[in-house]
């Protein structure tokens, strides 16, 4: 969960980035996406063509003199089906200073798909895992990080037919089902196993339920979030307002993710929250980690790459560039455009 930049630095066992660098991270042989003679890409799941869930409605800002353009969506990433399928906005956390970065997903028109890494989960080799193929780069609109590894996720992790960290009941859940859709909830109450999972990331317990932070994201006890770094380092004590990310889903199916410089967990509670989530988690934390990315090539079916990538906060150390990098280390989630059966 701590930078790169600091991380000989570390000496808190409970720090999930401790000991290994993105870049320099062993990964086994694993078998990539990317296309070859003998085996076509894999594209996402055909569907029939798609109503989109539509442009979301802008978000009141926590601030009574907001700066300007917060909670205003705006389109990001390569269209799908002629429509945009991810929209970004901004606001400033209530008690905060420091804008955040809301992104909202439309999964009727964007299918999902867990990718595992060499350090997240571990356990490998696997199918889908960091460089993203040709094939997959085809029809990708966005991606971002997942969680913590898996020492102090507090979860588990089920991808690719094996249950690599047992699930946990009660644990927050990213689930993504093989037909590309995607849920959020406490596993066992709100999501649970069946034929149609084809993956389940859990990270520690729920943040936002019944559309409200719960007490857990309120308690004075922060840490139970996560170690942090601190203000310049990762060798003293850490900070409770430190880079986080978060992910929930609202009522309507659309899914919602949210990163910023300095929040504390009520904070990210709240910007999912106002964003319209009715059940949300954390993911990654600390600021090596966290990093959503869109893509918009030159025209609807060209190839998503580095230079045609955006942050949705310009700070965050990752890049677009995170997920074609084949040292890339821990799990992440894509998000790609479906496309019409027949």
């Amino acid at each position: 969960m701590r930078s790169r930049l600091w991380l000989p630095l570390c000496t808190c066992l409970a720090l999930a980035a401790c000991g290994a660098g993105a870049a320099t991270a062993h990964r086994p042989r694993s078998v990539s996406d990317a296309p070859t003679a003998s085996r076509k890409p894999t594209p996402p799941p055909a569907v029939q063509r798609p109503t989109p869930l539509g442009k979301p409605r802008s978000l009141t800002p926590f601030q009574r003199r907001p700066a300007r353009g917060e909670g205003a969506w705006r389109p990001a990433g390569r269209r799908v089906f002629g429509a945009s399928a991810v929209y970004e906005t901004t606001l400033t956390p209530p008690g905060g200073s420091q804008q955040a970065g809301l992104a909202w997903m439309d999964p009727r028109l964007l299918s999902a798909r867990l990718y595992s890494g060499s350090k997240s989960p571990g356990g490998g080799p696997y199918r889908f895992t960091a460089p993203i193929g040709a094939g997959v780069a085809r029809y990708l609109v966005a991606a971002f990080n997942g969680g913590f590894i898996m020492n102090v996720a507090e979860g588990g992790y089920y991808a690719e037919g094996r249950m690599i960290d047992p699930l946990r009941a009660g644990a927050a859940s990213l689930v993504i089902y093989k037909n590309g859709s995607v849920n959020v909830g406490a596993w066992g109450s709100d999501v649970s196993m069946s034929p149609q999972v084809a993956s389940v990331r859990q990270n520690l317990m729920p943040l936002v339920a019944g559309g409200r932070p719960t007490a857990r994201a309120a308690s004075p006890e922060w840490q139970i979030w996560g170690a942090t770094c601190g203000v310049s380092s990762c060798s003293g004590a850490g900070i409770e307002s430190q880079w986080r990310s978060g992910v929930g889903i609202t009522a309507a199916g659309a899914l919602v993710y949210a990163q910023g410089p300095a929040l504390d967990p009520l904070q990210l509670a709240r910007l999912l929250s106002r964003a319209g989530v009715v059940r949300g988690m954390q993911l990654d934390i600390n600021p090596d980690w966290p990093i959503f990315a869109t893509y918009r090539p030159s025209n609807e079916h060209g190839i998503a790459t580095a230079a045609n990538g955006s942050k949705l906060l310009a700070g965050t150390i990752q890049s677009p560039a995170t997920f074609f990098d084949p040292a890339w280390a821990r799990d992440f989630i894509t998000m790609s455009a479906r496309h019409p059966a027949g």
